[in-house]
């Protein structure tokens, strides 16, 4: 069986079946190429609303559905993204750009949120709480309604899947906004894997679209939790107008994530590390390491090895031949990259490698010479750059370290583990990684930032599923009416 079989998605919209846009529809390209690759529904407002309004009454059934079929629907969708892997991830080298290896960590672990989820669906849902009075008091967790996710094209699989399927599995309806750049592999695929699966009809509903489905989708009353991943500027957006409707915003956004290399690091590891952490994926990720923070023992040897490093990766089309990178996104993220890399180069830092592109394919760029205001230090990125600075000692790393609004993730290399782990108790991140570079991310995880990286941990693990998903009921229960004075 083909699960992406064009004949089935072509031009249409998951909603309820698989039906005409009424926002029309658009070319699917590889970024790599430029080559049209399929054509793909695109929604508008009344779409939205459609959806909504079918999601409301199929959540009622979905949620009364004993948990062991919840389960069975997510364990199934598990195992197909396992048994289609080859096929998803064809899609997500041609569409995202991404290298195959990037490709099978998408599926590996869409898989691994699916399988979560449904241990999720039998999950303890309440606590007995203590009363004063001769009743039981209980505190229960009950489905949302329906919540509307709005994913972004880096990860296009992994970040609609980690808030689709606990959704779900907790009884929920889901309308899910993916970025229309990626709607075949973050959004038809997910549509096609939980059909397969069995999920009823009017449970997931799948409208690529851009700012106005996004808008309509918050606005819209049926929609009670907004499930957001993206840029900090659209998130503070979604979070205002989520806020204006009395509902929640679960925002997981950008970062500008430091690596620290201590003095005692292993030179060679913390170079490879540095290297990973600022490149796989074109530096298109919001864990991306932005930020190297050098000892100044090390730092003209960690810049030398980095620059000769970034130097032989080889960039190119990930469909055709062996890479290490692929494309940027888009014209529009290769020109913002550019601009940062050229605005900090004409404010005093250095290029030791990189720092050109042809078409949308950029080289790996180490800057060095930087200081906390050098543009392409301070900034957010999202692309392959990895601006280095020095520190003389502890204080002035956590202190650099801390010079950032975001706080999504934090890496630091170091021969001393305790030394690190008291580094690290001293610079607010919603994720630390010692001895590790600043990506990585697993199913069984919570994973959120503060700051401008978001509102915390609301994505990930049992109990940030279950917060995110869930509302609290107070429940009290007596043997017999009350007898009042009244």
């Amino acid at each position: 069986m083909t699960l992406l079989d064009a004949t089935t998605w072509q031009g249409t919209l998951h909603s309820n079946g698989w039906v005409e846009p009424a926002g029309g529809t658009a070319p699917v390209r590889s970024p790599a190429t430029g080559e049209e690759i399929g054509q793909v529904g695109v929604a508008n407002a009344e779409d939205v609303t459609r959806a909504c309004e079918r999601a409301v009454t199929a959540q009622r059934a979905w949620a009364a559905t004993g948990y062991a079929e919840r389960a069975a629907v997510l364990r199934r969708a598990g195992h197909l993204f396992e048994r289609h892997a080859a096929e998803i991830g064809d899609w997500i080298v041609r569409e995202s750009g991404s290298i195959p290896p990037k490709a099978v960590v998408e599926t590996d672990t869409a898989a691994q949120e699916c399988y979560e989820a449904a241990a999720l669906a039998s999950h303890p849902l309440g606590e007995i709480i203590p009363s004063a009075q001769p009743r039981l008091s209980l505190a229960r967790r009950l489905p949302v309604g329906v919540v509307g996710v709005i994913a972004p094209f880096n990860f296009p699989l992994i970040l609609a899947t980690r808030s689709v399927a606990p959704a779900l599995a907790l009884g929920n309806a889901v309308v899910l906004k993916p970025d229309p750049r990626t709607a075949v592999c973050g959004g038809v695929t997910v549509a096609r894997v939980f059909e397969e699966a069995g999920l009823p009809d009017g449970l997931l509903h799948v409208l690529p679209g851009g700012v106005e489905v996004g808008e309509a989708l918050v606005a819209d009353p049926n929609v009670r939790v907004i499930s957001f991943t993206g840029s900090t500027a659209a998130g503070r957006k979604v979070g205002e107008a989520a806020a204006r409707h009395l509902k929640r915003a679960h925002l997981e956004l950008g970062g500008n994530s430091a690596l620290i290399v201590l003095d005692d690091a292993d030179l060679d590891l913390a170079v490879s590390a540095g290297a990973w952490g600022s490149f796989l994926h074109q530096g298109q990720i919001c864990m991306t390491t932005g930020r190297h923070l050098v000892h100044e023992s090390l730092s003209e040897r960690y810049v030398e090895r980095l620059a000769e490093k970034a130097d032989h990766l080889p960039v190119g089309d990930p469909a055709k031949e062996q890479v290490a990178l692929g494309p940027i996104i888009d014209e529009r993220q290769r020109d913002k990259i550019h601009a940062l890399v050229t605005a900090s180069v004409d404010a005093g830092a250095r290029l030791a490698a990189g720092g050109t592109y042809e078409g949308l394919f950029y080289r790996p760029t180490v800057l060095t010479d930087v200081t906390p205001a050098t543009p392409a230090y301070a900034q957010e990125v999202f692309g392959p750059v990895a601006p280095v600075i020095t520190f003389a000692d502890q204080d002035e790393a956590v202190e650099l370290a801390r010079q950032t609004e975001y706080g999504l993730s934090l890496g630091i290399l170091s021969g001393d583990v305790m030394r690190a782990m008291a580094l690290a108790d001293r610079i607010p991140s919603g994720i630390v990684h010692i001895n590790d570079q600043t990506v990585s991310d697993e199913a069984v995880a919570p994973f959120g930032g503060v700051g401008a990286s978001g509102t915390g941990s609301r994505f990930g693990g049992p109990a940030a599923n279950v917060d995110a998903f869930t509302e609290t009921q107070w429940l009290t229960v007596r043997g017999a009416i009350t007898r009042y004075p009244f």
